[in-house]
């Protein structure tokens, strides 16, 4: 067996648990998902606690609840009974994660935990554990085989735990009606989050950056106007200011080739006389799904009149980090 297929050995064995994780979902999980809004609805958190490689695991699943809305904190077995139960209070939910449900650690603070007014989810694979017993609800991450040849390193068993803990996130997320702009409130420093907390006014182009001509202007005094202004494109406006289409420098590339005499002629006979157009009040978002939906550089910026107020351009979005 070559190491390609030792690798792809592991991942069907770890997707083979999966499968059955998948299959074992019920009830329980529901009632998790219960006791967890329950748990926010009284302003309470989930405390993660775990031990060795159920410890990491368990530090991602808080970091993911944190992210998605849910506040949640880790807590270290090891430091628990030193002072660390502090972190819990009455109405908190403890998430707890061993495998075998007899870690020494995460066992010796079950007494103390009892103490609390709060509710305890387990993810373990030994439904007949101390664990299992102390928890008020119990999710079984049981698994056939480790992924590991010796069947010995924690592998199968903390994908399950991982995977289970993304789906309690998830459906955590859902049942509480988190949104994207939810999201990015917690996400500031991310490309999601700056495009759903900036509005297209912050990003855009003002009147003193644009091109902005007249339809009878000849496509020469366009090409001059954009140039000054350092503008992929002129927009044309009528005699009331609104818009009456987009010039741009591959428009006058495509033109050319057929009509090198196009520089003496008036550029109304080239504008693209609807083009795409954003709302300065919408959010940047919208500008980045305009890029990918229509595969343009320039979007121009409206007012309620349909008046040019700015114009974003493809290279601002990846300036600012948003592509």
């Amino acid at each position: 067996m070559d190491d390609i297929e030792r690798a792809r050995r592991v991942i069907r064995l770890e997707i083979a648990e999966l499968e059955r994780l998948h299959d074992r979902v019920g009830d329980s999980f529901v009632r998790a998902i219960r006791a967890m809004i329950d748990c926010l609805d009284r302003r309470g958190k989930v405390v993660v606690c775990g031990v060795g490689k159920s410890g990491h695991i368990g530090d991602k699943i808080a970091a993911t609840l944190t992210s998605t809305g849910c506040p949640a904190v880790t807590l270290n077995s090891l430091n628990a009974l030193h002072g660390d139960l502090g972190v819990i209070s009455d109405g908190d939910l403890v998430l707890a994660l061993s495998q075998s449900g007899e870690t020494d650690e995460l066992v010796n603070i079950l007494p103390a935990l009892a103490r609390f007014d709060i509710q305890i989810v387990s993810l373990t694979g030994n439904l007949s554990s101390t664990l299992a017993k102390a928890s008020h609800i119990v999710l079984d991450t049981s698994v056939e085989q480790e992924a590991c040849p010796l069947n010995l390193a924690p592998t199968s068993s903390t994908t399950d735990m991982l995977v289970l803990g993304d789906a309690l996130a998830m459906v955590l997320l859902e049942a509480r009606g988190f949104t994207k702009e939810d999201f990015a409130r917690y996400h500031p420093g991310g490309r999601l989050g700056r495009s759903l907390l900036l509005k297209v006014r912050e990003i855009m182009r003002g009147p003193d950056r644009m091109a902005i001509v007249a339809p009878s202007l000849s496509v020469a005094g366009v090409l001059q106007e954009m140039t000054s202004r350092r503008a992929g494109a002129a927009i044309a406006i009528d005699d009331s200011g609104r818009l009456a289409g987009i010039f741009t420098h591959g428009d006058f590339a495509r033109h050319f080739q057929s009509n090198p005499g196009i520089g003496q002629l008036p550029v109304e006979t080239f504008l693209t006389k609807s083009p795409i157009t954003v709302a300065g009040e919408k959010l940047a978002i919208e500008v980045l799904h305009i890029v990918e939906k229509h595969c343009i550089d320039d979007i121009i910026v409206v007012d309620e009149t349909n008046r040019p107020i700015g114009i974003v351009d493809s290279q601002d979005l990846a300036r600012l980090r948003l592509i």
